[in-house]
């Protein structure tokens, strides 16, 4: 019951926290579509297909950051690195302050995202992201923030060689990940929330939020230690 009333006022937080941030950061999605347009003439959207939960399918938003794919081998999505030479200079500003993130809101309204829960996995690395002990992330709704997509924040960012991502960054990610679902409670999701804010913040002043990567480090380390 305990678990029942938590969901319920997750997905109540949900509904009523995507219309606040749809209304109240309006005027960046105004001069976030002016940047797109004024910088690289196309789609301003990017709908990306991902696995969500149950590992069903479902298309996520996105401003879009890369300039449009002039081949077909620039689709792909096997990589867990962005391919940077596509990333025009105010999408690069957009991906530092997560403003391309912003449109993932529509998503939480509509129930196939939520504010806090595992990232979403790209279909052509579920079998990577949602593997054996690491199945558990499609047991809960995608979020827009959660322990691994800080710890992506501030460490996997400045990795940019898709090998080194895949050797240094993504093993803790999965821990991260996995982490989550057994851990989550309304205090964890608000917690979370709050040290997006900060992360994003300290971004700005260019400044490294070291507690708080340190705990999302701990964090990782407690879920591998109960493989």
């Amino acid at each position: 019951m305990k678990k029942t009333a938590y969901f319920f006022v997750k997905r109540a937080f949900d509904i009523v926290a995507s219309l606040i941030g749809i209304l109240g950061t309006s005027p960046i999605w105004i001069i976030a579509i002016l940047g797109i347009v004024i910088s690289d003439p196309g789609p301003v959207f990017y709908k990306a297909c991902r696995i969500g939960k149950d590992n069903k399918e479902f298309y996520m938003w996105k401003f879009r950051s890369m300039r449009v794919p002039r081949k077909e081998s620039e689709k792909s999505e096997a990589s867990f690195k962005a391919d940077t030479n596509r990333i025009f200079a105010f999408g690069q500003l957009c991906r530092s302050l997560k403003i391309d993130e912003l449109p993932q809101l529509l998503n939480i309204l509509g129930g196939s995202m939520s504010v806090v829960g595992p990232r979403p996995a790209a279909k052509d690395q579920v079998a990577i992201m949602r593997a054996g002990r690491y199945a558990v992330a499609a047991s809960v709704r995608p979020g827009l923030t959660s322990p691994a997509a800080l710890y992506d924040y501030l460490y996997g960012d400045e990795v940019e060689d898709p090998e080194e991502y895949e050797r240094l960054v993504l093993p803790t990610r999965l821990e991260l990940e996995a982490y989550y679902p057994t851990h989550m409670s309304a205090w964890y999701d608000v917690k979370l929330i709050w040290y997006t804010v900060v992360c994003i913040f300290c971004r700005l002043l260019h400044k490294f939020p070291q507690k708080i990567f340190d705990e999302v480090v701990a964090a990782a380390q407690t879920a591998e230690a109960v493989k």
